[in-house]
């Protein structure tokens, strides 16, 4: 290498700080006086042979500065998580994996926002609008793997009985836990004493999560954006079903319904034809192919895709054509096609799989359906959009099949502990998607401590304020421009980012200081 690398005396002092060579504070802020500096060190660094110092190499991070990527950071960092949390006899730890990104960190104050990752593998710091509020803010970005997701698990078999450690209560104190080892590690980095302004973010589960966790430890973060949270556990979720048929419209709907069925008719006098036709041959339980079906179309309007599905089945009922091959080649091409989805994840015999693997979210998440949350999506007693083979007996059994005798939701509990959509918090931002099914699943109404808003537009879905539109797959930086109403967008987005603003102040009165 013979060029030098010209970048910010922040950015400089922040790669420091990654590679544990950052002065103290005091002499640091006479070299950020000046305006831009040569980096030497690192061009030195980047001629030799790579070095970890527990966090990056340095290739990483340069490459971290100049790529338009879909993460900010995908760097795997780890600690020691108490595996029991509420036993004071097992002090048995497990490896717990998390993220760091520090391009936007303002030097030693900044606020720190910590993204909650959920019920699937964390793969690193994704580039949505989050990002945005960080480098508006001065924020660090630190994210945490749920346990038990991904490469967070601490047994090597996922058997029932291994998974009692897995819960939302549970999740809470690992975050709280990390929250102190993070700002202790910081600490020790940058020679100081006392804590940074902390807020938390989530999607979903993870959204109910930032909202629980102010709820829970209030005097540990200065608030919580509560996007698309499913803070209400509910055993039969019928307006889950009812919301499809409203995002849907009469004529998708109409198409939709007549599709269902067909799909029954077909199915008994040939269910194994039927099943060979959506490529879902493997599923030899009725239910888990009617579930995949509902599903098929949910994702449609969760995820900010509504003319993908009804453009074609409303122009094939228009036409007279089959609807069912229309419906199945959506299935095929979309639903397992370009969205991804695999038949498996509805397979009772893989949900029983406990050797941890790619999939085994799939056998984790419906452990904690099955034990705290329920939301189960039953089709209604009249105008279902669903086949009625999806029922409560189906879900039960399913619980019943997959992890033994005795598991079930308990979702009164759920609600009492946490308070469902009558939770009694402060400083949480509730935001949802109009198209959302589960928005029915959150706080809808504003109280004068937890702001809710509504983001109204055709293919706003599920964190649409994070994400932008569609909701499906990454929007660098949250954009919004594919949103049919991008204003509807923005409007809520400068709500959050006065409502993050004025509890970060109220984090510091002391200082009177403005966070942007």
């Amino acid at each position: 290498m013979n060029e030098y690398i010209r970048i910010s005396g922040r950015q400089a002092y922040n790669l420091l700080i990654q590679f544990g060579l950052a002065l103290i504070p005091s002499r640091m802020e006479k070299i950020l006086t000046a305006t831009r500096i040569w980096l030497v060190v690192l061009v030195v660094a980047l001629s030799s042979p790579p070095f970890i110092t527990g966090h990056v190499t340095p290739r990483t991070v340069l490459h971290r500065l100049s790529s338009n990527s879909s993460f900010l950071t995908r760097t795997e960092l780890w600690f020691n998580q108490t595996l029991d949390h509420f036993s004071p006899y097992n002090h048995d730890k497990f490896q717990q994996r998390y993220y760091e990104f520090l391009d936007y960190f303002r030097i030693p104050d900044g606020p720190i926002f910590l993204k909650i990752c959920g019920e699937g593998p964390c793969s690193g710091i994704s580039n949505d609008y989050l990002g945005v509020l960080a480098k508006k803010f001065g924020a660090a970005i630190v994210s945490l793997e749920h346990r038990y997701y991904g490469k967070s698990s601490p047994f090597k078999s996922l058997t029932t009985n291994n998974l009692r450690y897995l819960s939302s209560k549970q999740a809470l104190f690992d975050l709280a836990v990390f929250r102190q080892y993070y700002q202790d590690s910081l600490n020790l980095k940058l020679n100081k004493k006392g804590e940074n302004p902390w807020f938390f973010f989530g999607v979903s589960y993870p959204g109910a999560l930032s909202a629980w966790f102010r709820l829970k430890f209030p005097h540990l973060t200065c608030g919580s954006l509560a996007s698309s949270a499913v803070v209400l556990a509910v055993y039969n979720f019928t307006e889950f079903d009812q919301q499809i048929g409203e995002s849907a419209g009469p004529e998708c709907k109409a198409a939709l319904q007549e599709t269902n069925r067909l799909v029954e008719q077909g199915f008994a006098t040939n269910k194994k034809e039927v099943k060979a036709l959506f490529g879902a041959g493997e599923l030899e339980i009725d239910g888990d192919f009617f579930y995949l079906l509902a599903d098929a179309a949910v994702i449609a309007f969760q995820y900010g895709n509504p003319d993908t599905l009804c453009s074609p089945l409303v122009q094939a009922k228009n036409a007279g054509n089959d609807l069912v091959d229309a419906y199945a080649k959506y299935v095929k091409d979309y639903f397992i096609g370009s969205f991804g989805t695999n038949v498996q994840t509805y397979n009772q015999k893989h949900l029983k799989n406990t050797t941890p693997g790619e999939y085994s979210a799939d056998r984790l998440w419906w452990f904690q359906v099955c034990t705290e949350v329920a939301y189960f999506q039953v089709a209604p007693a009249n105008d279902s959009m669903r086949s009625s083979k999806v029922d409560a007996k189906y879900h039960l059994d399913l619980c019943k099949n997959v992890f033994g005798e005795g598991i079930y939701p308990d979702v009164d509990t759920t609600n009492i502990y946490y308070g469902g959509t009558k939770i009694a918090g402060s400083k949480i931002v509730f935001t949802n998607g109009s198209q959302d099914p589960w928005r029915h699943a959150s706080k809808q109404i504003s109280s004068p401590e937890m702001p809710s808003y509504l983001i109204t537009c055709h293919n706003c879905g599920h964190g649409t304020d994070l994400r932008g539109c569609p909701q499906a797959h990454l929007n660098i930086e949250g954009n919004a421009q594919n949103c049919s109403s991008p204003d509807a967008v923005h409007k809520v987005r400068q709500q959050l980012v006065e409502k993050i603003d004025l509890w970060l102040s109220e984090c510091q009165s002391t200082t009177g200081r403005s966070y942007i």
